[in-house]
């Protein structure tokens, strides 16, 4: 079993618990899409690039996340509903490591 716990806020406050997979390959933005928490078409929209913000996701517990690369730091710079545990979601792997995380998706602009 490699999935780990991973909770998710839907765009109507809606809380899910799901299964994710750590030995895909898989980040925030495709586990979103994978259990369909957002309408289609409205997360991940660049496919993953951080070049669009669509995905990006409030961190609201305490797990020990990777540094935010440059380029997921200066789209957040241009992004609409940015706060300080702002992330974008296509740049969280899953790993083992995240076990436990909790985000909320930010509202769609």
């Amino acid at each position: 079993m490699n999935d780990i716990k991973i909770t998710i806020i839907d765009r109507d406050g809606i809380s899910h618990e799901v299964d994710a997979p750590t030995d895909m390959n898989m980040n925030i933005m495709e586990l979103v899409r994978a259990y369909e928490l957002a309408p289609e078409g409205t997360i991940g929209i660049c496919g993953g690039m951080a070049m669009c913000a669509s995905c990006q996701c409030y961190i609201l517990n305490d797990v020990d996340l990777p540094e935010k690369s440059d380029d997921e730091d200066a789209m957040l710079s241009e992004a609409f509903n940015v706060k300080e545990n702002s992330r974008l979601g296509c740049q969280i792997h899953i790993t083992p490591e995240i076990e436990g995380l909790k985000v909320e998706l930010a509202p769609e602009n």
